[in-house]
C-alpha cells in the first residue's frame, strides 16, 4: 500500500509541477490560467486520494472525496469567470492567437451593459 500512496504523491507533485511551469512559461494569461486550473486540479486531487489510502479511516476517505469533487465542481467555474473577466477588462491575447471565439459574443454583452 505505501508504494501507490508514493506513486500516487508523486504523480500529484509532478501535475502540481506542471501547472507551476505552465504558469510561468505559457505567453498569455489565458493559456496560464487554463495550466493553473487543468494541471493543479488534478495534481490536488492525486494527492488527496493518496491522503485518503495514507490514512486508512473512513472519515480520510469521505474527506478526500469531498474535496476532490469540490476542486472540480468550483476549478472550471472560477477558471471561467477569471478569464472570462480578464477578457472583458481586455487583456490582451497571445500575439500568435488566430481564433477569438468571444471577439462577437463580447460586443453583444457589452452592448447589452451599456443599455442597462
Amino acid at each position: 500500500m505505501n508504494w501507490v500512496v508514493a506513486i500516487l504523491m508523486i504523480a500529484g507533485a509532478f501535475f502540481a509541477l506542471v501547472a507551476a511551469v505552465g504558469v510561468v512559461r505559457m505567453p498569455d494569461f489565458y493559456m496560464r490560467l487554463h495550466a493553473a486550473t487543468k494541471a493543479g486540479a488534478f495534481g490536488a486531487a492525486l494527492m488527496l486520494l493518496a491522503a485518503a489510502l495514507y490514512f486508512g479511516s473512513l472519515r480520510a476517505a469521505i474527506m478526500a472525496l469531498i474535496t476532490i469533487i469540490f476542486f472540480y465542481l468550483t476549478a472550471p467555474v472560477a477558471g471561467q469567470a477569471i478569464g472570462r473577466a480578464a477578457y472583458r477588462r481586455r487583456v490582451k491575447l497571445w500575439d500568435r492567437t488566430s481564433v477569438d471565439e468571444l471577439k462577437n459574443a463580447d460586443v453583444c454583452d457589452s452592448e447589452a451593459d451599456e443599455k442597462a
